[in-house]
């Protein structure tokens, strides 16, 4: 009885630990996404000759893109930000930061 017990119980953790690495999973964020989301978002002033300073992803290094995202209130743009929602905002930072300018995986072109 003990050991059918156990087993049960083994198996109810098992999915549990499953469920919530798949939930875990699901807020990370979706980079192809954030790349669309930025050139809609920020790119019209982040461009050369635009009202803010240029942007890519490789402007900055993850520990810097990690930064700015953290403090993103004190952005002279902030209030653009706060009309995004957290998974938008998920979504351009991992685009960016994926793509930075120390990452595996730098941009290429602009």
């Amino acid at each position: 009885m003990f050991k059918k017990g156990a087993i049960i119980f083994l198996a109810v953790l098992l999915v549990g630990v499953y469920i919530g690495l798949v939930l875990a999973a699901e807020k990370k964020g979706n980079d192809r996404k954030g790349k669309y989301l930025f050139r809609k978002n920020c790119r019209s002033c982040h461009v050369e000759g635009g009202s803010a300073k240029e942007l890519s992803p490789v402007s900055k290094t993850q520990a810097e893109w990690e930064k700015a995202f953290k403090e993103y209130e004190s952005l002279s743009c902030k209030d653009e930000w706060r009309k995004l929602s957290d998974q938008d905002r998920l979504d351009i930072f991992t685009y960016l930061h994926e793509h930075a300018y120390d990452s595996p995986s730098p941009i290429k072109c602009s």
